[in-house]
């Protein structure tokens, strides 16, 4: 019984330390319920999404959530969105509920909705920006009026099993919970409203739930080494190696695929994307390193997209060319990572695999004489995300190496600068 016992104890434990994300710690999606009023036999709410996530964000076609009603509701209209389904509601005579079904599927309405079909931060097709990116964009928001319920605090019972889809599986959600009434401020803020009830719902993000194999990897390459060390071979899985399209001739005589599995560019390493970081150029006081994001997936346009570093020497960025640059500090006292992410109507757009597939930039740091060093893979990232999931690194014995033969301290530097003027002058002559 012990044993039993402990197993479980190990499995819950092992469920919430993968949904636990130590660079953004305070992550989640909150789904809040506040009844604004009570109707002859029910209530009409307001359900808000909020992504508090600093990286990551819901792509199109968007969120879906669903729930279990408590008792024998219905919905009997919705403003912002809609169900996936009506159901069975023949027992109705007359005046017909948009819902029936015990366990509804609530999706956004498509942008250009019907004006008296919209409510404020509705009709975005699903689409959540994450907080970190643009705080206005990442809130979805519906009305939805239930019949065949409670018509007071002390008979309406909130509803169970919520689930979350964005788009794809990975979120868990909580139970709901009943909280204190959300205050409202009119909108001259000379006077403040409340809900009659409200609870909220809380989903986490697991890469674990997503599958078992990563979905984007990183190379790496140096001015000082001519080696590439490549994305490691399988690195997102090679189960898909026999779909794969050789080159973007192939595309066009492809039969357009069904189902959510991505029709990718034959690779070695066969991921979605591609991080690659480049040592450019190692001056005196700084150095410079080049950042290139590819997509080798046919089926996939990756809209605001994010991209997340962490690195030592990110707490000395001096520039950063052609994308946005925002520090992330779970811990106050650590600020080793960043997020980059793309300018709006420039490259907040990573189009699918072909000649306009990737995004590049560079980044400029400025150097901290106690720890700057080239040596044993310092200046290569220790952890990547893109779009919140973590890619795979190659193995660390495989990144460049620096030459025994250089040193790259600032004395070096500046012996080796001298000795390449002297060389030039002396083909002058």
């Amino acid at each position: 019984m012990r044993l039993l016992t402990l197993f479980y104890a190990l499995l819950l434990f092992s469920v919430y330390a993968d949904a636990y994300d130590p660079l953004d710690p305070n992550g989640n999606i909150t789904i809040k319920w506040d009844i604004m009023s009570w109707t002859p036999d029910g209530y009409v709410a307001t359900v808000t999404i909020n992504n508090f996530q600093m990286y990551r964000h819901i792509m199109s076609p968007g969120w879906s959530i669903g729930w279990t009603w408590a008792k024998r509701e219905v919905i009997w209209s919705m403003l912002g969105s809609q169900t996936t389904e009506q159901g069975d509601c023949s027992k109705f005579k007359g005046n017909i509920p948009h819902c029936c079904k015990k366990k509804p599927t609530v999706v956004d309405l498509l942008p250009g909705a019907p004006y008296n079909q919209q409510l404020t931060n509705c009709c975005k097709g699903g689409v959540l920006s994450s907080w970190g990116q643009d705080p206005s964009a990442s809130v979805s928001a519906f009305q939805i009026s239930v019949g065949q319920a409670g018509t007071s605090n002390k008979t309406v019972r909130v509803p169970k099993n919520f689930t979350l889809l964005g788009p794809g599986p990975g979120y868990t959600c909580g139970p709901a919970k009943i909280v204190p009434p959300t205050h409202f401020l009119t909108p001259d803020k000379r006077r403040k409203t409340q809900a009659l009830m409200t609870w909220n719902v809380t989903c986490t993000y697991s890469q674990f739930l997503v599958g078992k194999n990563p979905s984007c990897c990183v190379s790496f390459s140096s001015f000082y080494n001519q080696t590439i060390t490549p994305c490691p071979t399988c690195a997102c899985g090679c189960q898909s190696r026999s779909n794969c399209v050789k080159n973007d001739a192939n595309i066009l005589s492809m039969v357009p695929r069904k189902g959510d599995s991505p029709l990718l560019q034959c690779t070695r390493h066969m991921c979605p994307v591609r991080v690659h970081w480049h040592i450019k150029l190692n001056y005196q006081d700084y150095w410079r390193v080049k950042l290139s994001v590819t997509n080798f997936n046919y089926q996939m346009n990756y809209t605001l997209w994010t991209l997340v570093l962490q690195h030592p020497n990110l707490n000395n960025v001096t520039q950063v060319f052609s994308f946005h640059y925002k520090p992330l500090a779970p811990y106050a006292s650590i600020n080793d990572t960043g997020m980059l992410y793309g300018m709006k109507y420039y490259n907040d757009l990573l189009m699918e695999a072909g000649p306009f597939g990737n995004v590049q930039s560079e980044i400029l740091l400025q150097k901290d004489a106690s720890t700057f060093t080239l040596k044993q893979g310092w200046a290569f990232p220790r952890k990547v995300y893109f779009n919140g999931d973590e890619c795979m690194l190659p193995p660390p014995d495989t990144y460049p190496f620096l030459p025994n033969s250089v040193h790259f301290n600032r004395n070096s530097f500046i012996t080796l600068s001298f000795a390449a003027i002297v060389f030039l002058l002396f083909l002058v002559q």
